[in-house]
């Protein structure tokens, strides 16, 4: 015969509990069904991820050889791009070439050919080989008076505008970022040709930009990357802040060791990431027109008059490419939605060093010139002992380095 004790002492003997059992198969059930919601949910995220679609290859490149006669042009110009920039683009083997399979973009300093008393006055230097119709972008004066030297960097920019070009498609570029304040690497791409006006009626699209400039710069340094287009009507009217986006690695820098920035483009969708669809620094849907997107202003001032905003994609057509198999989607736009981005783009890689278009923001990270001012590259050529040494000595520590390039059409 049991005693009290026992019997408490063997839960088991006594009746079960129902609402325990109950709430113990409604806790796993629940459980269950919070994965398997999971589970279907990523399911339906991945499913409804666009696709670039069918794809053909038009150019790889591993960097076996610096192939100039097929593939690479070397812009050769002193003209600042548009930016102010304070480097000369050369053709010279020291600020572009290959060895062990891969390119090297390297900025160099001009006072290592010429001289520095002479990048700051009295001399006079033409740049050979130069690749710009328009003769002063071809050579420089550097004069202490008035404050004009000579380009104080020398560095490179390759482009594939004379050899490859895609209108939607794919391009893959596996590169590691330089190091160095005041560096500015880039890889992007421009259109053939001004199809709807000069620059940014036509459009830009930047697959990387970055700065050489260490964690701690307040603009963002060499452990953040960023995507964007341009687009406007005017030099002055660009849509660019509705339409970039950047991507950070942690513990870590993008001059560290190499990554894969990957542009994947439709008649419907535009994306942009580093080494994952989940590091995207840009993923935009072309379904409205960039004008209406842009909400530009409906009048603007020109010269001494006031004119109506001109739109410049007002009569785009679909710009698909011959054999294309694009069509319209319920997701996205229609060819003419993404213009000017339906259009022949062509690949740039490049190092610029400084600029007074504000891509480094006066007043930060102890910048020694600023944008405004007629004396912007003496001042920064004059800091020289200041930026020079966070320049790695090594060339190819300073270098953007590209380990491959690949280019798809859509097919």
């Amino acid at each position: 015969m049991l005693t009290p004790d026992a019997t408490l002492s063997k839960p088991w003997i006594k009746a079960k509990d129902v609402h325990g059992r109950i709430a113990y198969f409604l806790t796993y059930a629940v459980a269950l069904l919070g994965i398997a919601g999971s589970v279907v949910r990523c399911w339906t995220a991945w499913k409804g991820v666009e696709r670039v679609g069918d794809l053909c290859l038009v150019m790889q490149d591993d960097f076996n050889v610096l192939d100039t006669q097929y593939t690479w042009t070397r812009e050769v110009d002193m003209s600042g791009f548009g930016n102010g920039e304070f480097e000369m683009t050369t053709a010279s083997s020291n600020n572009s070439f290959v060895d062990d399979g891969k390119l090297y973009i390297v900025p160099t300093l001009t006072s290592d050919v010429i001289g520095y008393n002479n990048v700051l006055d009295g001399y006079m230097y033409n740049i050979t080989g130069c690749t710009n119709s328009n003769l002063t972008a071809c050579g420089a004066v550097s004069n202490a008076t008035s404050g004009t030297v000579i380009p104080p960097v020398m560095s490179a920019r390759l482009t594939t505008k004379n050899s490859h070009h895609i209108t939607y498609g794919k391009v893959e570029i596996r590169a590691k970022l330089p190091e160095g304040d005041w560096l500015w690497p880039a890889l992007w791409m421009l259109p053939v040709d001004d199809a709807y006006g000069p620059w940014p009626m036509s459009g830009e699209i930047d697959i990387m930009e970055s700065r050489g400039n260490g964690v701690d710069y307040k603009a963002q340094g060499r452990d953040v990357v960023r995507g964007s287009l341009n687009w406007g009507p005017f030099t002055w009217l660009n849509g660019v802040a509705k339409t970039y986006g950047w991507f950070s690695t942690r513990r870590s820098t993008y001059s560290s060791g190499f990554h894969t920035f990957t542009l994947e483009w439709s008649p419907n969708f535009l994306r942009i990431f580093v080494d994952t669809r989940l590091h995207k620094t840009l993923d935009i849907s072309f379904n409205e027109p960039f004008f209406e997107r842009g909400n530009f202003p409906p009048y603007v001032a020109n010269g001494s008059q006031t004119i109506q905003t001109p739109n410049p994609w007002e009569d785009a057509v679909d710009g698909e490419s011959p054999g294309s198999t694009w069509r319209k989607t319920s997701k996205g736009g229609n060819g003419k939605n993404s213009a000017p981005f339906n259009k022949p783009f062509y690949l740039i890689m490049n190092v610029a060093v400084g600029g007074t278009n504000g891509w480094f923001p006066d007043g930060i990270g102890g910048k020694p010139w600023l944008d405004g001012s007629h004396v912007a590259m003496s001042s920064f050529a004059r800091a020289q002992d200041q930026w020079y040494k966070t320049w790695p000595q090594d060339p190819k520590d300073r270098a953007l380095v590209v380990d491959s390039v690949k280019m798809w059409q859509a097919c």
